[in-house]
């Protein structure tokens, strides 16, 4: 009850004195006298310089209420301010705002659970009210901080606890409101602030996430619920701060959570940083997602000695932030995302083999589990690469593949993911997890030309894995070269090498080719044969390779083949048959089989493309005659798993083979120009050879040194010059030459003269390389 005054010295009393104690009824239950206070708030309004008066003296019977327990009377002084608040919005309210403040602050410090909610409920109120003009010097740094730690309240009542955690959430979030709309006041966003608030926020939903994960799924709350839940209160008031987050204070807000996730160790599993990440991402405006992605890149960089879990978690935080982020702008940071993935890949690598090293004297089961853990990091970044490049824009995804294309080391060269101290076996896991994050980018790319695919900075680095010793390598490049070569989805049509009876019931989708990608072939065309054919001579092809060379040779034939085209993928396909009959590499039976029912299954193809009746006829009847005689030079029968493979393969039997004059015979009669198929095929001789550590090309390319060879494989001759000292002498002595040379120049230059501009010069491009290798041998020896 409040003391009692006699009349005399209550007339003596400063009016807005009475005014303030005429609203306390005697019992509190009573509540507020409204008629009293609807007297005092006219007086506030009507004399604003005396607000401040009527926030001390109220301040003054709150506080002894307060330490009195009169708890009805604090009620009552509270409900008072704020209605005087609500009323008055002069610049007089600052004095009085400050005496409010002081007073919402007495009752957090109480240990009063209600007094702490009613504390709470006028600071919201409060927050919510627009005033006049700022008031700078007002800082708010006690009610973060006790805010924050009814964030985290452990009372032993779960009710009280929850409601505790209730007003704090409330609080940070008046506090949020309070301060985030004046851009001069901007203390809010402080370190100091951010580390108390944001955990505070990500406690609660952690929390209760946890607990909701052990019941099961909730049934779906409605509006009452979800304000009663701490959960999703934080969630709102995490998305708000956020969401108030500008370019100058936005990695403030960022840097906690990672600290969060850090000492709770919620990288592993990840499903909350996960969420927390997808909130962020969603909250934030779309021109500071960048910011996001390089806090996510610098805390990677951080913990990159951690387990291989918790940077497998970090990077699938990423992945899910770049997905969010692609499909808006992600500014200067593309490049940076991939050149510190690549980076951690490297490093996943080193401790991968690093591992297995140390232990290749006593393996254990822990090293092994480590190896695996490092192959989940490895695939993550994978994953995160090949999704983010996947989603970019076309412009910046062709950047992208030449810029991941150019991090593939390939030994003889540079590149930053210098192989040298992980060996042959680092430098091949790189080599491999790259080309699968290649494959990534390019799946679904469909430029508008051939030469927007494949520019020659890309078509060359693409094209020099094809020739290494590893069989994986090579399908993954053609592979990655089936997703840049196919625009209109075909692939899938002609999945599986065998002899397809009608083509027609594909319904393959094709287009006339056009004037930019028959460019493309006359000066790359010779770079895409010749990279098939050698990859047809591999001794550990298996049956996914040829699956793959078929494949890459139809959709050529779909995409790019004009006349000109078909003629040097007969011809191609020709020398790929020489190569299984004549056998100059002395490949196993089963590849000279394999690369036989390669020829086959294409030229089958082919034929019905192009649709000639006398040239399908001649297959057909090729592969009506092999599938009685020679079953082995079909693809259905020679990829099964158990094929008996014949002995040798005999070069007489005409009928097994596809025959050039036959072919050429049939073509012409249909208007083709057949002259090209008289000149055998002959692969270019590059420095790809010289860095892909595979056989030296000269040993294993057939050096036509006469262009007069035979013109197919029943009238083959084999016109191969045997290059020694003495001939050698004799092509540098000009006057030595007798006239047996003389007329062999003649009709080399006659041939010169009819031949196609493109074969002439691949075969003195061949001859010229060959001669410089055989003279860099002899001066070698006669050095030695």
């Amino acid at each position: 009850m409040p003391a009692r005054v006699c009349c005399c010295c209550a007339a003596l009393r400063p009016r807005y004195k009475r005014l303030v104690d005429n609203i306390f009824p005697e019992d509190p239950k009573d509540g507020l006298v409204k008629a009293d206070m609807e007297k005092l708030t006219f007086y506030a309004v009507s004399a604003p310089e005396k607000l401040d008066r009527i926030g001390a003296y109220l301040a003054e019977r709150l506080s002894r209420d307060v330490v009195r327990h009169r708890y009805g009377y604090v009620l009552i002084a509270m409900e008072a301010l704020d209605q005087l608040l609500m009323a008055c919005h002069s610049q007089s309210i600052k004095p009085f705002v400050e005496s409010f403040l002081h007073m919402v602050a007495k009752l957090l410090e109480s240990g009063e659970p209600k007094l702490q909610v009613l504390g709470t409920n006028s600071f919201v109120k409060f927050a919510n009210i627009e005033e006049d003009t700022p008031s700078y010097h007002r800082r708010y740094d006690f009610f973060v901080s006790r805010f924050s730690a009814m964030c985290h309240s452990c009372d032993p009542d779960p009710e009280i606890q929850n409601e505790i955690r209730i007003a704090g959430i409330r609080g940070i979030q008046g506090v949020v409101r309070k301060t985030v709309n004046d851009e001069l006041r901007a203390t809010i966003w402080e370190p100091q602030h951010m580390d108390k608030i944001v955990p505070s926020l990500l406690f609660n939903m952690q929390k209760i996430e946890d607990v909701d994960s052990r019941i099961g799924p909730p049934s779906s709350p409605t509006a009452g619920v979800k304000e009663e839940n701490p959960s999703v209160l934080a969630e709102n008031c995490f998305r708000e701060l956020l969401g108030r987050a500008t370019y100058g204070n936005m990695n403030n807000a960022v840097r906690p959570v990672f600290a969060h996730l850090d000492h709770h160790r919620l990288w592993d599993p990840n499903e909350f940083a996960v969420s927390c990440f997808k909130i962020i991402m969603y909250s934030i405006q779309a021109q500071y997602s960048h910011h996001v992605i390089q806090e996510i890149l610098g805390h990677l960089d951080v913990r990159k000695k951690d387990s291989p879990r918790v940077r497998a978690g970090i990077i699938q935080v990423l992945l899910e932030a770049v997905a969010i982020a692609a499909k808006g702008s992600i500014g200067p940071t593309v490049l940076e995302v991939f050149n510190t993935l690549l980076k951690h890949l490297r490093i996943s690598v080193e401790f991968e083999l690093g591992d297995r090293h140390s232990s290749a004297e006593s393996v254990t089961l822990s090293t092994s589990s480590k190896e695996s853990d490092e192959r989940i990091v490895q695939n993550a970044i994978i994953q995160t690469i090949g999704f983010f490049g996947s989603n970019l824009p076309d412009y910046q995804r062709s950047e992208i593949m030449m810029f991941i294309m150019s991090k593939v080391p390939v030994l003889g060269t540079t590149s930053s993911l210098d192989p040298s101290n992980l060996g042959d076996l680092g430098t091949r896991r790189i080599q491999i997890m790259l080309l699968r994050s290649l494959l990534m980018v390019t799946s679904g790319y469909k430029a508008t030309t051939i030469s927007n695919a494949l520019p020659p900075p890309f078509l060359d680095p693409l094209l020099s894995p094809s020739l290494m010793e590893d069989s994986e390598l090579r399908q993954l490049v053609l592979e990655v070269l089936h997703n840049l070569i196919d625009r209109h989805d075909n692939r899938a049509k002609l999945r599986g090498i065998r002899i397809i009876p009608d083509v027609s019931d594909l319904k393959i989708k094709r287009e006339k080719i056009s004037r930019q990608d028959v460019s493309f072939m006359k000066k790359h065309g010779q770079q895409l044969y010749r990279h098939i054919y050698l990859g047809c001579k591999e001794e550990d092809n298996v049956q996914k390779n040829f699956e793959l060379l078929f494949t890459s040779l139809a959709l050529t034939t779909i995409e790019l083949a004009n006349e000109e085209v078909v003629i040097d993928l007969i011809r191609l396909a020709i020398a790929l048959q020489d190569v299984a009959i004549i056998n100059e590499d002395n490949l196993p039976m089963f590849n000279r089989c394999g690369v036989m029912a390669l020829v086959a299954a294409y030229l089958n193809f082919l034929s019905q493309m192009i649709a000639v009746p006398a040239f399908c006829q001649h297959v057909s009847k090729v592969i009506e005659t092999r599938s009685v005689e020679a079953a082995y030079f079909l693809p259905e029968t020679v990829f099964k798993d158990k094929c008996n493979l014949p002995k040798s393969l005999e070069k007489d039997e005409k009928d097994l083979y596809f025959l050039t004059n036959k072919i050429a015979e049939s073509l012409g009669g249909s208007g083709y120009n057949v002259e090209r198929l008289s000149v055998p095929y002959v692969p270019q001789v590059t420095d790809e050879d010289r860095l892909s550590r595979r056989k030296s090309i000269v040993d294993t390319v057939s050096i036509q040194v006469d262009i007069l060879s035979g013109t197919g494989t029943e009238d083959k001759v084999d016109n191969t010059e045997e290059i020694t000292f003495e001939a050698l002498k004799k092509a540098i002595d000009n006057n030595g030459l007798e006239e047996q040379e003389k007329e062999k120049r003649r009709l080399v230059i006659e041939k010169f003269q009819k031949a196609p501009f493109e074969e002439i010069a691949a075969q003195c491009e061949t001859k010229a390389n060959l001669l410089h290798d055989r003279l860099a041998q002899i001066l070698e020896l006669t050095i030695r």
